[in-house]
């Protein structure tokens, strides 16, 4: 009988033959590609499993709720906890509030997660994966509610091959309802972090959002029923980089899911009573790879599709309590172990080596300049930008005069008022737009004020064309002072 590698071998040297001199069918085309098997994984129940179902209540609470919650920062701020104010370019974390020139805390803390995740995956391989990517919550959360009510894997596949009838089609109904209404949710609590989730809630409901938001709303939704409803394991297969990127991160001391051949070979149906003399301790009743949400067996080895979810060691344990054989058939083991077992030799942990120290060490370094940096930021910045057109006026009486636009960052949230001096410049006069004088310059809570300021000097006092000076503002109140370094211009002598 021809294999069926060679059989495709065979239908591709076909049809590449005949497409020199005809084109070349649909349905020919079609032997080229492998239709999906939709996979129906089985519920499973055990310690990995119950670890899931922990990571899926709290971190889908933290998405849902997260916008809802509140933080007094005083009258004149947002109380939302978390919010990301795109008109105001701000960013609200509880008591964090980056404004758009400390963006480098954002970018800070991605590397922070880039580095966590480079150092999760060397010591326990895709744990990401298989217990907190979205991907995945949302995809247990979609299966949950198919099995709820469509029943276990079984019955799924039975009710997968049963002809048209009205219970099949309100069983579907439910659940695509179901699938609708969480996507729903997840669209419309993503849109909540943009602005003030009660006002924006009551807008919605009262069609009176912008536009923008019922958008985003809609793709999410979309992308969320297609995704976790129908796409599941394309998505880690062939949509995810990851899967690629994570065998650069996994050496033979990464605990990785593995089946044990040297106890499980050869593997075979066992009956009670019948000694396990002379074979191996698998039974081959294939339930890890019914409960396994990729489709995979995991005794094939490590494999491209597997995200660490270990729910095959939970269906395993179990059988293994049935037959009185000790756990542990497939467990979370290394390379190394493995192949020292195979030695007779007893298995070691490595998590300290190389790799995982360099990630945890820039982690910890990362992280404290972070926090120093948070600990030591001033709630106060001034900004100086010199008129370059022209670059010094020279006014009727001789005296020399350059304009800035002075902006000073009050990120206190309560009205503060300014002195403003300039140093570097011999008897200095100054002129404000729309201010009476420099010594009280007031900029509101949590915002910038911007104000055009005309320094003058005496002719004669600017000997080279340009002194260095700096602009000083001092807190009239508190006597807090932010200095910033800009030049005087002048004729040359």
């Amino acid at each position: 009988m021809e294999s069926p590698d060679a059989a495709a071998s065979g239908a591709l040297g076909d049809v590449v033959e005949r497409s020199e001199v005809e084109p070349v069918n649909k349905k020919e085309w079609r032997s080229l590609y492998q239709k999906r098997e939709k996979i129906h994984p089985k519920r499973a129940e055990g310690t990995f499993r119950r670890i899931k179902w922990i990571v899926m209540a709290v971190t889908l609470a933290i998405y849902y709720l997260a916008p809802w919650l509140r933080w007094d920062r005083g009258p004149d701020a947002p109380d939302q906890a978390i919010l990301i104010d795109m008109p105001a370019r701000k960013f609200y974390f509880f008591f964090i509030e980056i404004w758009p020139q400390e963006f480098y805390y954002v970018t800070g803390l991605l590397i922070l997660a880039a580095l966590s995740l480079f150092l999760i995956t060397s010591v326990a391989g895709r744990v990401w994966c298989g217990y907190t990517c979205p991907q995945t919550v949302w995809t247990d959360l979609f299966i949950a509610v198919e099995r709820m009510i469509e029943g276990d894997r079984n019955a799924r596949i039975k009710l997968d091959r049963a002809p048209f009838s009205m219970s099949k089609l309100r069983k579907r109904a439910e659940k695509h309802a179901i699938w609708l209404l969480i996507a729903l949710c997840t669209g419309g609590a993503w849109v909540f972090y943009f602005a003030d989730a009660p006002t924006l809630a009551g807008e919605l409901l009262r069609f009176d959002a912008p536009a923008i938001a019922y958008i985003t709303i809609g793709i999410l939704t979309g992308t969320t029923y297609l995704l976790g409803g129908f796409a599941r394991e394309q998505v880690c297969t062939y949509m995810c980089p990851w899967p690629r990127i994570q065998s650069a991160m996994i050496d033979e001391d990464s605990l990785i899911v593995t089946y044990h051949a040297d106890r499980g070979e050869p593997r075979g149906a066992h009956k009670k009573g019948e000694s396990w003399e002379g074979r191996g301790h698998c039974v081959d009743c294939n339930q890890c790879v019914a409960v396994c949400p990729m489709g995979i067996d995991i005794r094939d080895g490590m494999q491209l599709e597997c995200i660490s979810c270990a729910l095959c060691i939970d269906a395993c344990d179990g059988v293994m309590d049935k037959v009185g054989l000790p756990r542990g058939l497939i467990a979370y083991d290394t390379i190394t172990n493995m192949e020292r077992r195979a030695e007779g030799k007893k298995p070691i942990g490595h998590i300290l080596r190389p790799r995982t120290i360099l990630y945890a060490s820039l982690i910890a370094v990362i992280g404290s300049v972070m926090l120093y940096l948070l600990a030591t930021r001033s709630d106060l910045e001034l900004n100086v930008l010199r008129d370059r057109n022209p670059l010094f006026v020279t006014l009727s009486d001789g005296s020399i005069r350059n304009g800035y636009t002075v902006k000073i960052l009050n990120m206190a949230h309560e009205t503060r008022t300014f002195g403003l001096t300039v140093e570097g410049l011999e008897n200095p006069t100054y002129t404000v737009v729309g201010a009476e004088d420099v010594s009280a310059l007031t900029v509101g809570p949590d915002s910038v004020g911007s104000f055009r300021i005309f320094v003058a000097v005496p002719q004669g006092t600017i000997h080279h064309g340009s002194k260095d000076v700096e602009f000083v503002i001092t807190d009239k109140a508190t006597g807090d002072e932010v200095e910033n370094e800009t030049s005087f211009k002048g004729p040359r002598r």
